[in-house]
């Protein structure tokens, strides 16, 4: 537990620390923000604004990840460290992170709203994507356990759904594809793909902590979890938490600086490689329900437009259509971050009742 927070800790610091430091940098090289010319008209005055501070989160998430190892091995003489499950989930946000740094790069010199092609950008999810899928399936421990597993899963695996190698591959990668775009929809007013994911990933600690009280070694029976270094897992989870936090110190509204798609994709990656990892693919829909409505929004206003020719929103994603609507920009980031904490309790609260269920104490 001590490990969880020392990483949470150094995360938030580092994050709050460094941020200031890269809107300094990434103003003196003229790395400001593109305003698409659709958009909600009060926001033109951002353009210029620093992007790309998704940078910051990145290393703040590796400082408190490797931080925690470290302090405890120096301090606390433990010699447990990083895992196969922790590594591979960093590697996925990293490597989305890159993807996303490269969009955000072509956008400033540029000077336009778009970056990387579709092309581009699914050839680069879609490496990072498969070299994740491939190696969560290895790297199988003294219990036979991969970091992933092939299965279908909810709140454990569903044993009857099984994908096998080459559709874990396929569903692997339409779930980092689906979560990094949900959250780079997300990330359209200041601070709220920050706050809402912060409090995923605090979800994603209790998860973790509780699969970790509870695995198979300790003879459960069916309320046990068959997963992976869930402590790892929760350290991850813990440093997320704090880089976000610690982002949004500066993001939130007026923001100081963007995270851009570097911090928008990376997001989205982590929350895929969590729901992977701690075999709660399904109820991450839950747990990340802001994420999923976004995304949602914009398929229908997609759907429905070219079927009808008419808009089902004023302007997706559908944050933007409140701020037409009349509502002040805080006063949709404030709301959206309530239904997302609803969201956070409700998917938590499925997973605990799941447990006592399982194991007959309710």
């Amino acid at each position: 537990m001590i490990g969880i927070g020392i990483a949470g800790a150094i995360a938030l610091v580092i994050s709050i620390l460094f941020t200031p430091y890269l809107i300094k940098i990434f103003s003196r090289q003229g790395f400001g923000q593109e305003i698409r010319e659709e958009g909600p008209q009060g926001h033109k005055s951002k353009r210029g604004t620093p992007t790309m501070g998704g940078v910051a989160i990145m290393i703040a998430m590796w400082a408190g990840y490797l931080g925690s190892y470290g302090v405890n091995m120096l301090l606390l003489g433990r010699d447990e460290g990083p895992t196969a499950s922790g590594w591979l989930v960093m590697m996925l946000t990293t490597g989305l992170g890159i993807v996303g740094f490269l969009d955000d790069f072509i956008k400033i010199r540029k000077q336009r709203n778009l970056g990387l092609n579709k092309t581009a950008k699914l050839v680069g999810q879609l490496v990072v994507g498969i070299t994740f899928a491939v190696l969560a399936l290895r790297f199988i421990d003294e219990n036979g356990l991969s970091p992933a597993s092939p299965n279908l899963s909810f709140i454990r695996d569903i044993s009857f759904i099984s994908f096998g190698t080459v559709g874990f591959v396929v569903f692997c990668y339409g779930i980092i594809a689906a979560w990094s775009n949900a959250v780079n929809f997300t990330d359209g007013l200041d601070g709220l793909a920050g706050g809402s994911a912060a409090m995923v990933f605090g979800t994603y600690v209790v998860i973790c902590f509780w699969q970790l009280r509870n695995d198979c070694s300790a003879s459960l029976g069916s309320a046990c979890y068959d997963t992976r270094d869930p402590f790892d897992l929760a350290i991850v989870a813990a440093a997320a938490m704090g880089a976000c936090i610690g982002f949004l110190w500066w993001n939130a509204a007026p923001a100081k600086i963007f995270m851009g798609d570097t911090g928008s994709l990376a997001l989205g990656g982590l929350v895929a490689g969590l729901s992977m990892m701690t075999r709660t693919e399904l109820l991450m829909i839950v747990i990340g329900g802001i994420f999923a409505v976004e995304m949602l929004s914009v398929i229908l206003q997609i759907a429905i437009f070219r079927t009808t020719g008419k808009r089902i929103f004023r302007m997706a994603p559908f944050h933007h259509h409140f701020e037409l609507a009349g509502w002040k920009e805080t006063t949709v980031i404030i709301r959206f971050w309530l239904l997302g904490g609803v969201c956070a309790m409700f998917g938590l609260g499925l997973f605990y009742s799941e447990w006592l269920a399982a194991s007959g104490a309710g």
